[in-house]
């Protein structure tokens, strides 16, 4: 009985608060949304990084006819520079695996990069240099690679790819913090709105609760439907975007 009285009492303000209840829904259904949207960002991004970041070599570009760094003024590099190089880079304890792309090599994933562009149509093989391809073990040891070969003669230009992939990353990282503030500040918004919804609840039927007391029904007893209330419409309002963040996290 006393649990048919509390559903009933729940039905009750749940219906005279309908405008309300709506509202609580829509806004926990928004504001769920947006901290799922969030978390949701900041996996794919972590998990981006993981694979970006595996990828990454560093670029050690040879001397070539048109180089102009310090390095090669004696000019192009030779096959005993190129082989001493080669050894060199795969001695270093950092270095997991290092690949030769010859001027031809390079020319072609040039063309293919670029296939159908002005640029590929005035580029030719002798304009782009050989390159070693170096893996490390860890891509944050870019400083080891750089000291021991940066100035060598023979040695053009060392380059780490993760200097281009942090710029996008750091792009990245600001929407992540800002989908995630905005996400945090929406559920605050929603939980500060159900409360006003139970207040204004529980105010519109002070003469039922007040007869409650007088009959010596408990706090808890007559607090219950109003919290229900809220409950039941938070649960609603977290059901909404569940189907919807299980297809994107897919």
């Amino acid at each position: 009985m006393r649990a048919g009285f509390i559903l009933s009492e729940v039905r009750i303000g749940l219906r005279r608060n309908l405008t309300m209840t709506f509202a609580v829904i829509i806004t926990v259904a928004i504001s769920l949304s947006l901290l799922g949207l969030g978390l949701l960002a900041n996996s794919q991004v972590r998990v981006m990084k993981d694979y970006w970041y595996d990828k990454i070599e560093v670029s050690v570009y040879l001397c070539g006819a048109l180089s102009e760094s310090s390095s090669c003024s004696g000019g192009v590099i030779t096959d005993a520079q190129r082989m001493e190089i080669q050894k060199d880079l795969q001695d270093l304890p950092v270095v997991e695996a290092v690949y030769y792309e010859s001027q031809s090599e390079a020319y072609s994933r040039f063309q293919e990069r670029f296939k159908g562009s002005a640029i590929a149509q005035n580029v030719t093989q002798d304009q782009l240099p050989e390159s070693f391809r170096v893996k490390l073990t860890d891509p944050t040891k870019f400083a080891v690679v750089e000291s021991a070969f940066t100035g060598r003669p023979g040695v053009d230009i060392v380059q780490d790819q993760r200097t281009i992939l942090e710029k996008f990353f750091r792009l990245l990282n600001v929407l992540r913090d800002g989908a995630l503030v905005i996400g945090l500040a929406s559920v605050l918004t929603a939980a500060l709105l159900i409360s006003n919804t139970l207040r204004l609840a529980a105010f519109n039927r002070r003469r039922e609760t007040n007869v409650m007391k007088l009959v010596g029904a408990s706090s808890f007893s007559i607090q219950l439907p109003f919290i229900l209330e809220g409950v039941i419409s938070a649960l609603f309002g977290w059901g909404l975007p569940l189907h919807f963040l299980s297809d994107l996290n897919m």
